[in-house]
């Protein structure tokens, strides 16, 4: 069955899309919901002059999902979570705490828009968030375990210090003598 969406549905399509979808998924959702009408000739006709008329208000809506997009460009998150001992989250971290993450940040994006396979481990994942059709940002997510001891990050940075004074006594032995 042709549908003609009326707004964009992540996973689906977006807004003025052709999409084929079952026969009962648009019959006793999307039509029903207002979500999107039957692709019939007439209807296809109609999109085609609406889209016709409609082409400059169509880029300026792009050109302020990329201004949007530019602004989420060099953005990296890094997000606490209870983790047990083996490593494993209790729960989940998804669209819903990227997007607190991003409003903590001062950026109001909706999550609705934004996709992520759910993270149950710690380590770094990808966040897309899709602002139009044509334009998505991948936004980098690290989920850290929120009871991680500090001396931890501290013990890691010591070697590359030792490190770093070994070569420079090295460097300044040979010079005296």
């Amino acid at each position: 069955m042709e549908i003609i969406l009326k707004e964009d549905i992540i996973g689906l399509g977006y807004k003025n899309d052709i999409v084929n979808v079952k026969s009962g998924y648009g019959r006793n959702y999307l039509i029903p919901q207002g979500k999107g009408v039957i692709a019939s000739p007439m209807a296809k006709k109609i999109l085609a002059e609406n889209l016709k008329q409609q082409a400059h208000k169509l880029a300026a809506i792009k050109a302020e999902a990329e201004k949007k997009a530019q602004t989420l460009q060099d953005v990296a998150l890094c997000i606490a979570a209870k983790v047990s001992a083996t490593g494993q989250l209790y729960g989940s971290v998804g669209a819903n705490q990227v997007a607190e993450e991003l409003k903590k940040l001062g950026k109001d994006v909706d999550r609705k828009i934004i996709t992520m396979k759910e993270a149950k481990t710690v380590g770094d994942f990808v966040a897309l968030v899709h602002f139009h059709k044509e334009v998505t940002v991948e936004v980098p997510v690290k989920v850290v375990a929120e009871n991680a001891p500090v001396e931890e990050e501290v013990k890691a940075e010591a070697p590359v210090a030792e490190a770093e004074a070994e070569e420079a006594t090295e460097a300044e032995a040979p010079a005296e003598e």
